[in-house]
């Protein structure tokens, strides 16, 4: 009997509007917070220094930030998708994409964020990149909001801590669900939403005029997007019985350093601080343990009449989550001794048992399995692995081909560890790797760090032709796709 993944999995692939679409000045589209991404030095990449993941931004910097005309924001070309849709959605459609997950720029729909009217030119682009992928039969997962947040409800309101942005949101999200009823059935609220602790500003739209992140504002802006996530997901049902909307979480899969019980107890606690956004998104409630959180650092959140009986009564459909690498974990109890890595927006231990990326993030495929495994025994809801790659170094060649074997054995073994998940019980149904076509990085806002099929002819500062050519990875997850699966397995 042949191995393969079930029939209907959906097998794609994965981008952001803010790194991905460009065009931030144009059709009408406002700033975002996403367009104050400076480009930051190698220097600054090894501890991320200077990037809005660890920077707390303050008004002054936002303002330097749209008035400076030496700097580099990359995030503001990204690769051109938006216009190169065709191009793209046609290599993907040679790929034999099932899926393109892609998010939705809320400040080219609503330039401000609080207008009632929506900016036509920005809905009218995202007709003909859903019309370009139902020619192919290629089915959108949208996320409403990745990493990009009107900045006009960041000056005005101070981001997501101010209660009135769960209205304009559910406006924003009401708006696009009666717009594409028909066209797009799978959505997502929030990406990353356990980020905001990191991307306070990126993703939620705080400002800190002391540079500190403040947990009282975070905990109290996150609770605000529970809610308006919750409100969504009800408009979304009640406008099209047919849409499914899901969470999205950064998975941080954490193991004890050693058996001593401290390190073990040390791992769950990482993992309460991981899993509380899912408890509260897929379970519809707050969990238990962070009563004890709130309470040991101080924090009252308000809520208001009504909040926890949206959240208990509109839970999201399926989860889904982005991973990329694991981490060990020490208490504070134990001796430390192990050398420190880079991963996906933590620090952690190295694992000597694993390999690293040219960027410190540690590759383990396992730790895919054994995240699956650990997810659906919590949650019993459908998965999607949403965001999963190597960032590399890629070189093109004369010939204009890239020769990317390492990429080829990262996601052959991370697909056959999400194949034997599936084999565990696990209702896997779709993969969605990052950044299928090269695009700017979250983190650091440069090119050079590639996650994907396609090659982006263009460099950390812009200067390039943007042309697309396919590297070797492309011509094997096709086949990849064309089998469900069985050329790897």
């Amino acid at each position: 009997m042949t191995k393969q993944f079930p029939e209907g999995f959906l097998w794609g692939g994965a981008t952001a509007a803010n790194q991905f679409e460009g065009a931030w000045d144009v059709d009408g589209r406002g700033p975002a917070t996403s367009d104050t991404s400076r480009s930051v030095s190698p220097e600054e990449r090894k501890t991320m220094a200077g990037s809005e993941f660890t920077s707390p931004m303050t008004l002054e910097k936002v303002q330097f930030a749209l008035s400076d005309t030496e700097g580099l924001y990359p995030k503001r070309w990204g690769s051109d998708f938006y216009h190169r849709y065709k191009e793209d959605i046609a290599l993907m459609a040679e790929m034999g994409f099932k899926t393109f997950r892609l998010s939705i720029a809320w400040s080219r729909i609503f330039p401000k964020g609080d207008e009632q009217e929506p900016n036509e030119a920005g809905l009218a682009f995202y007709d003909r990149v859903f019309d370009e992928l139902a020619k192919y039969g290629i089915e959108p997962l949208v996320t409403l909001s990745h990493y990009e947040f009107p900045l006009h409800l960041v000056t005005e309101y101070g981001g997501w801590k101010n209660r009135k942005v769960i209205d304009f949101f559910v406006h924003y999200a009401k708006t696009v669900f009666n717009r594409y009823k028909g066209k797009v059935r799978y959505w997502l609220t929030f990406n990353e939403i356990n980020i905001l602790g990191m991307t306070g500003y990126l993703s939620g739209g705080l400002l800190f005029e002391d540079e500190k992140l403040h947990l009282d504002e975070m905990y109290q802006a996150v609770h605000h997007q529970f809610v308006a996530s919750s409100l969504a997901t009800k408009a979304a049902h009640e406008i099209d019985p047919d849409n499914k909307v899901g969470m999205m979480l950064a998975r941080m899969e954490a193991y004890p350093a050693t058996c001593h019980p401290d390190d073990i107890m040390e791992a769950i606690h990482k993992d309460h601080e991981n899993l509380f956004y899912a408890d509260v998104q897929v379970r519809g409630k707050y969990p238990s343990y962070m009563k004890r959180f709130f309470k040991e650092h101080q924090i009252e959140l308000k809520f208001e009449q009504g909040d926890e009986e949206v959240l208990r009564q509109y839970p999201v459909d399926f989860m889904s989550f982005s991973y990329y690498m694991t981490s060990i974990i020490r208490s504070p109890k134990s001796q430390k001794d192990g050398e420190a890595t880079a991963g996906n927006l933590i620090f952690g231990e190295a694992n000597p048992y694993l390999e690293s990326s040219d960027w410190g993030w540690q590759i383990d495929p396992v730790g895919l399995r054994v995240t699956l495994n650990k997810l659906y025994d919590r949650y019993q809801v459908p998965l999607m692995v949403v965001e999963n790659g190597l960032g590399a170094l890629d070189v093109l060649e004369e010939d204009k081909a890239i020769h990317d074997a390492y990429r080829i054995d990262y996601l052959e073994k991370h697909i056959q560890q999400m194949y034997e998940a599936i084999e565990d019980g696990v209702e896997l149904i779709g993969y969605t790797p990052w950044g299928c076509i090269d695009l700017v990085s979250a983190s650091t806002s440069e090119m050079s760090k590639r996650y994907g099929f396609v090659y982006v002819d263009a460099d950390d500062q812009g200067n390039g032709s943007f042309d697309r050519y396919r590297k070797d990875s492309f011509f094997w997850y096709k086949d990849v796709i064309a089998s469900n699966g069985a050329s790897i397995l």
